[in-house]
């Protein structure tokens, strides 16, 4: 009874010092957070989801060694899902419903808690490295947003000396340290060699303390630029080379961890940002078997590949269909690093610890919603999806003569995902209760976005 007093006591004393954290009931050392961002990548992109010619060894391995998610759902552009990622709420909760170019005056408003601040204030380091893509002026900033350093883009790699429609030239392509532009134009095909080389350097300054670390890669999205130890190496062309050197620089930073006796003590998290820029032809990557890409409502938009490791805390070699977000790391690291989510803000992410630690199969989810562009145009129950009335690209409409209860939803298409994965099979005139439950949720919602909506950041002075 005294050793147990006893263990007690040290466990307490530890939770005090904040080296230990709870999550249900199990007590564990604090890890260290790495969030990998792959811009643009394909469902079906790596081996390990299916990939026809793209060798991913790295990754696969990865897989293997931890949990592979098959219904993970991220925004489907590239700023509207760093914002959700990093504040654990939908863009357009956050005003955050578009691309951001620079020439636009406003970013992820400041007054955002992002997980990079929640972290800090646990004593975590913390750094983002890669393309930011979240506000270029200083106070949209990743070191007035929580972060300690930056180094990379501040938005993407085809932002640089080109004519947006209706606008001037830009300047060349900026790299940045913390808030000060370094470099205009670099080689773009050493940025992931740089990145990679940057995120070494931090693991290792950083090893002797807890730390978070946010690595956004600039690539697949196009332009494609590969180093020469990569290029014309892969079965896929160019974008093969791409995300076999994305493969190569994961694998570098899972050998730093080894190497420092890490790898135990931190959570690795990969997945990408949207679904693939199918309209770059062979420059895009696959989503197969799902339907279309980046940019649309589709699941080829929103559905990605995303793969978590912590060994001896998440099963190794295990798959989860349970439906899961990328807001949902914000709920979920706050919790493993002891945390308190914000409470005058809706957080729209849930804790999937349960999920990761292999304690149940069931989502925390009920609904998820589908936006483009600021648009509200689909929304997923179980395995029930509904496309909302309105305009959108290659959505093969077809009108119908429905009954008095459908007249205004001409446009509506429903899918059952569980059988029809390729959302080929619209199902809305068969089932019209599940439609009618689908769309009262949809009033629920947006609703809901309209009471408690925050706004985005906005510079003046510029």
């Amino acid at each position: 009874m005294l050793k147990k007093s006893i263990f007690f006591l040290i466990v307490a004393l530890l939770l005090r010092t904040g080296s230990l954290a709870i999550a249900g009931d199990q007590v564990y050392k604090k890890p260290n957070v790495i969030v990998i961002l792959a811009d643009d990548l394909g469902y079906a992109d790596l081996s390990t989801y299916g990939a026809p010619r793209i060798e991913t060894p790295n990754l696969d391995n990865l897989a293997r060694q931890g949990m592979k998610f098959t219904n993970l759902y991220a925004e489907s552009l590239c700023s509207p899902s760093r914002a959700a990622l990093l504040t654990g709420s939908y863009a357009h909760r956050i005003g955050v419903t578009k691309v951001f170019w620079p020439d636009s005056n406003d970013g992820l408003n400041p007054e955002e808690i992002t997980i990079a601040e929640l972290l800090k204030d646990k004593g975590y380091t913390t750094a983002t490295i890669g393309k930011w893509h979240l506000g270029h002026h200083k106070p949209f900033l990743p070191t007035n947003q929580g972060f300690d350093y930056y180094f990379g883009l501040p938005f993407s790699n085809d932002m640089g000396p080109n004519v947006r429609p209706g606008k001037g030239p830009y300047d060349p392509l900026p790299v940045m340290r913390n808030e000060e532009i370094i470099e205009r134009g670099p080689d773009q095909a050493q940025l992931t060699k740089r990145y990679t080389e940057e995120t070494v350097r931090f693991i290792k300054e950083s090893k002797d303390k807890p730390f978070f670390l946010y690595l956004a890669h600039t690539m697949p999205h196009v332009p494609l630029y590969a180093s020469e130890d990569f290029l014309d190496k892969s079965s896929f062309g160019l974008y093969g080379d791409v995300v076999e050197e994305i493969d190569w620089s994961t694998g570098r930073i899972l050998d730093t961890l080894d190497e420092l006796g890490l790898a135990e003590d931190t959570l690795v998290v990969f997945l990408s940002d949207n679904g693939p820029w199918l309209q770059k032809g062979a420059h895009g990557g696959l989503a197969t078997p799902l339907r279309n890409g980046k940019g649309t409502s589709w699941e080829g938009g929103h559905r990605v590949p995303a793969i978590m490791r912590w060994p001896g805390e998440i099963p190794a070699n295990t798959t989860v269909e349970a439906m899961a977000t990328i807001m949902d790391l914000y709920p979920t690291i706050a919790k493993l690093v002891g945390a308190d989510l914000p409470e005058d803000r809706i957080i729209d992410g849930r804790n999937i610890w349960p999920l990761l630690a292999g304690k149940t199969d069931k989502s925390p989810h009920e609904v998820y919603y589908y936006y483009r562009l600021g648009r509200f145009e689909a929304i997923r129950i179980g395995e029930w999806k509904l496309h909302l009335e309105g305009r959108r690209r290659d959505y093969n409409n077809v009108r119908y003569n429905y009954s008095d209860d459908f007249i205004f939803h001409q446009w509506e298409q429903l899918y059952n995902l569980a059988e029809d994965i390729g959302e080929q099979r619209n199902l809305v005139l068969n089932n019209p209760k599940m439609a009618k439950k689908l769309r009262n949720a949809v009033m629920k919602h947006k609703k809901d976005i309209k009471e408690n909506s925050r706004p985005l950041g906005v510079v003046s002075d510029v």
